[in-house]
């Protein structure tokens, strides 16, 4: 098995099946809304940028191309040597194996941190927050990418999947925090009807995604999410 971080909290999507996490990636906001959004907040270009959770290294050859320095950090091994082997000719990038509690990096080193679905969940994410607050420099900007609950058909499965998820209760722990939000409504789109299918079947039980493929007529759909992020 794969070297696991310690205190790594496993993810039961890309962990399992990274070919099917990467068919997700890629239908995933294919307008970049959710980087155009980050950009106007505090772009990345010449600046220290860590991917928090970067699995397969998918965003990383994105941010590689204005950034001074990338890192990303993976807390399974296995995916963090498929992130390796997809920068390999990508001078200003490093992978390192480790997680949002224990970040490996420096004090005050980081102009712009990413988080994608990863960890920053809301409660109990209060470690990772802590070494953010240690890693980000003066001036820089932290982003967490999550699901909006309250909006979307993706946001209705997810409610009616995860019956102890509390979408006010995600808001107020960010908002107690200082964290600020923008709400966006992105697409994700497929290439073909299987691949939304096969995606839908790792991210819910069997069960909830036939009965939420049934609502999906095409390959694709609306989905809500929030942009939070705070200055330092």
């Amino acid at each position: 098995m794969s070297r696991i971080a310690k205190g790594a909290i496993p993810s039961p999507n890309i962990w399992r099946t990274p070919e099917l996490y990467e068919v997700e990636n890629r239908a995933v906001d294919p307008a970049g809304l959710l980087e155009s959004a980050m950009a106007e907040i505090r772009p990345w270009t010449g600046a220290n940028v860590l991917d928090i959770g970067c699995g397969t290294g998918y965003h990383l050859p994105r941010f590689a191309a204005d950034a001074a320095r990338v890192v990303g950090v993976e807390p399974h091994g296995g995916l963090a040597e498929l992130a390796v082997r997809r920068c390999a000719g990508i001078p200003n990038v490093s992978v390192r194996t480790g997680t949002a509690q224990e970040l490996p990096v420096p004090d005050a080193s980081v102009d712009v941190a990413h988080a994608r679905w990863a960890y920053f969940f809301g409660p109990g994410a209060e470690p990772g927050l802590a070494e953010l607050d240690r890693v980000m420099r003066r001036g820089g900007a932290a982003f967490v990418i999550d699901i909006d609950a309250t909006r979307g058909p993706y946001g209705r499965w997810f409610r009616r999947w995860l019956t102890s998820y509390d979408p006010e209760e995600v808001e107020e722990f960010w908002t107690r925090r200082g964290w600020r939000r923008k709400a966006l409504t992105i697409r994700w789109e497929f290439e073909r009807r299987e691949d939304l299918e096969a995606v839908l079947r790792i991210e819910f039980t069997k069960a909830s995604a036939e009965g939420f493929l049934a609502e999906v007529p095409g390959t694709g759909f609306d989905y809500a999410a929030n942009l939070w992020w705070r200055t330092y």
